[in-house]
């Protein structure tokens, strides 16, 4: 049904692949960047979900220039996969967390090999500013360019909760500067987190009022040194199953249009720091659960927007 799969529901890899006729590998960079929610900036002890890492799957080390890192990841995707087109992917902790002119360097360099066709940057909505979205913005003539904003909730509560450091209105202020210089966005939406189903779906609903260019959906997990994980083990929380997981990601997208594009569902990279729920780290079974959910339901992304 999407980019002549049969999937229901828009996948950004299938997407990225009927864009530029060959699958596009993502490389993921760290810059040393680090974050305004940890580093006392904002608040003291950043979000209680993250861990050490940032939201890194730790592939490479920062002690690596990320010349380097750039060249080793090539190295590996393509002698392993045979990879022909890639996208450099800043991922750890917020990644225009730096002046511009540092920022330039760092970008720069990430796209230096002939066969990288576009550039993603994690960031929070509390760390950008015009002169920063104005270098991203720079990129757009040549690059698929995307800015990956951690949202994680529209309800102001829950970010308060999680000591998420800002509010949804300052996303809001983020999303429409960046998306008036022609940068594309996909925004991270965390499920589980004391909300109902209906406060859920209301976050799928504004963001397809927004007309989002990309969501990545991620469930609440406990990783090791974590204040999650102490909550967690204080019986503070209780998990979804993934058959529960796999209704609520359903019920997601059905509110979402079919122009989204959807960049994870599932799994992690944090395996060996996981804590609960286990199930998190069989990611193929949920996604082929999620397939076959959407087939009972004869249902697909943006069904929700159509009856």
């Amino acid at each position: 049904m999407f980019n002549g799969t049969d999937k229901r529901y828009n996948q950004f890899s299938e997407y990225l692949k009927q864009k530029f006729g060959a699958k596009v590998y993502k490389l993921t960079l760290d810059a040393g960047f680090s974050c305004p929610n940890r580093d006392g900036t904002i608040s003291s002890g950043g979000c209680i979900f993250c861990d050490d890492g940032g939201s890194f799957a730790r592939t490479h080390s920062n002690k690596l220039s990320i010349e380097e890192q750039v060249k080793a990841a090539i190295e590996y995707v393509s002698g392993r996969f045979n990879a022909k087109k890639y996208m450099s992917y800043f991922q750890a902790y917020s990644n225009t967390y730096k002046p511009v002119d540092e920022l330039k360097k760092i970008y720069d360099a990430a796209l230096t090999h002939p066969d990288i066709v576009g550039i993603s940057i994690g960031t929070r909505p509390d760390c950008v500013d015009a002169e920063k979205l104005d270098l991203i913005a720079s990129y757009t003539d040549k690059y698929y360019t995307w800015v990956e904003y951690g949202l994680q909730s529209i309800h102001n509560k829950t970010l308060k909760k999680i000591n998420r450091g800002h509010d949804y209105e300052c996303f809001l202020k983020a999303y429409e500067e960046t998306k008036k210089r022609g940068i594309n966005v996909c925004a991270h939406i965390i499920l589980g987190m004391w909300e109902t189903h209906d406060e859920m779906m209301e976050t799928a609903k504004e963001l397809a009022r927004l007309k989002v260019d990309g969501v990545k959906l991620h469930l609440l997990c406990a990783l090791e040194g974590t204040k999650f994980t102490q909550m967690y083990e204080n019986g503070e929380i209780q998990f979804m199953d993934m058959d529960e997981y796999v209704n609520l990601v359903c019920d997601f997208l059905e509110y979402l249009p079919k122009e989204t594009t959807i960049h994870r569902l599932a799994g992690n990279g944090y395996r060996d720091a996981l804590v609960a729920p286990v199930w998190l780290g069989a990611k193929f079974d949920c996604l082929n659960k999620i397939d076959k959910e959407f087939l009972l339901r004869n249902s697909y992304q943006g069904y929700k927007l159509e009856i």
